[in-house]
């Protein structure tokens, strides 16, 4: 049977469409920004072929038409066959299209701050997250203003916060963590109503909270400031974020009490405030279920574990040492202890046996309760599967130590009245120093 001309020249157009729908640009700033990538352990980019259909290949959107609108490459944290070495290409500013570019997790990504994206005029999401990029965030990054997410957390930026974020009013997330950023925190946040995120931790940042973060009361869900230098007092107005889920202001240099307005964060889940040199008193919360609570190392005296954390029906991670708490553990019948992972009561002046609060833990991974007056038979108590991590060290622990102590990650029972041979366990000398009687390896053999 014959063939039809025209359904001939058909199939050939459309087989000819389907095969060149990738660009000349697109094609052109991909394969340019390949070449910039010296090694690619896992293969990552083995199928951005020339003269094959772009948007198709590996971490490549298209969405509008034939027009790639995002890249996307993602390594897995702690695997290093997932990673990318080399610099970020300029050839990526042929990508008109763009509105999303996203290098998350690659490690070895190195090189400053990648300038091909201020001429890219859909863009509006950023994430260069968990590389190796330097130098400092350009002031140019003012001019993208129609970006909904700006984050560089996780790499290796310098300098100072360009005031010209101030002027990026869409922006819903800025993530600048993890970097080593220095200066104080620009005053610009006045015009930026629409942010929900605010993450500025692990850097180098100096001075006061700026009163223009007051102006992001109403939707701002998480503030997160933690591990940098910053000094004053923290600011009356952070008790107006009604929307606020996470606050943490670890690791700082803030001082004084903090704010009698901090019972209006009644929505708050997350409270991190340790390591600073905060004073009493600490106002009473009206939350209805904190998740995570860390007070640690501050100049408080709390007396007792507050109330609203002990009726907090989803709390899991409860970090209150050195806070000045005098109590008879017995006593505390914290509502729900079932989602307990992490629970932190050293150096403070509790006494009696935690051994029914423990009991009542399934998914504990660490219990830390050293320089206390704890007195039990540490036989007795129960060991989670889930436990990794133990320290009862300076306390009035007593009985032999068991076998399910070998099973974690790192334990710490010295200077107590412990006694007996110690089972087979991977531990040094040190985590069992200063007891009564213990013998057996890592201390001197048993005497027969």
């Amino acid at each position: 049977m014959q063939s039809h001309p025209l359904i001939f020249l058909i199939l050939t157009l459309s087989c000819f469409t389907a095969s060149a729908t990738c660009h000349p640009d697109d094609e052109a700033g991909l394969l340019g920004f390949k070449s910039g990538i010296k090694s690619d352990p896992s293969g990552m980019l083995t199928s951005w072929r020339k003269g094959t259909d772009c948007c198709k290949w590996f971490g490549i959107t298209c969405l509008t038409g034939s027009r790639v609108t995002a890249l996307s490459l993602s390594g897995r944290p702690g695997n290093l066959t997932t990673t990318l070495s080399g610099t970020i290409s300029s050839s990526l500013s042929k990508l008109r299209y763009l509105d999303g570019i996203y290098l998350q997790d690659l490690k070895y990504l190195s090189g400053p701050f990648p300038n091909a994206l201020f001429s890219l005029p859909r863009l509006l999401y950023i994430y260069i997250e968990n590389n190796n990029l330097s130098g400092s965030i350009p002031p140019a990054i003012g001019n993208i203003t129609k970006l909904y997410a700006f984050s560089l957390q996780g790499n290796q930026f310098s300098g100072p916060i360009p005031s010209s974020i101030g002027g990026l009013t869409e922006l819903t997330q800025l993530r600048l963590g993890g970097n080593r950023l220095s200066g104080v925190i620009p005053d610009i946040f006045s015009g930026l109503s629409d942010l929900r995120f605010l993450e500025l931790s692990h850097n180098k940042l100096t001075g006061n909270i700026p009163a223009s973060i007051s102006s992001l009361a109403p939707l701002l869900r998480f503030l997160e400031l933690g591990h940098n230098s910053l000094t004053g007092k923290i600011p009356d107005f952070l008790g107006k974020f009604q929307a606020l889920d996470t606050l943490d202001l670890s690791s700082n240099r803030f001082s004084g009490s903090v704010p009698k307005s901090f019972a209006n964060l009644t929505k708050i889940f997350n409270l991190d405030l340790s390591r600073n040199q905060l004073v009493d008193p600490f106002p009473e919360l009206r939350v209805k279920g904190i998740e995570s609570l860390d007070l640690s190392y501050n100049n408080f005296h709390l007396g007792s574990i507050p109330q609203w954390v002990t009726t907090s029906p989803i709390i899991y991670s409860l970090k209150l040492a050195k806070c000045g708490i005098k109590i008879k553990i017995d006593d505390w019948n914290p509502t729900e202890t079932y989602f307990y992972d992490y629970i932190d009561l050293s150096e403070n002046e509790i006494t009696g046996s935690p051994v029914k609060l423990l009991n009542r833990t399934d998914y504990l991974v660490g219990f830390y309760a050293s320089g206390n007056k704890l007195k039990f038979n540490l036989e007795s108590m129960k060991f989670a599967k889930t436990l990794k991590f133990l320290d009862l060290s300076r306390n009035l622990v007593f009985g032999k130590v068991p076998k399910a102590i070998s099973g974690l990650s790192q334990v710490n029972v010295s200077y107590n009245h412990l006694c007996g041979a110690l089972p087979a366990n991977k531990f040094p000398a040190s985590a069992f120093a200063g007891n009564d009687c213990l013998c057996g390896s890592p201390l001197p053999p048993c005497k027969a």
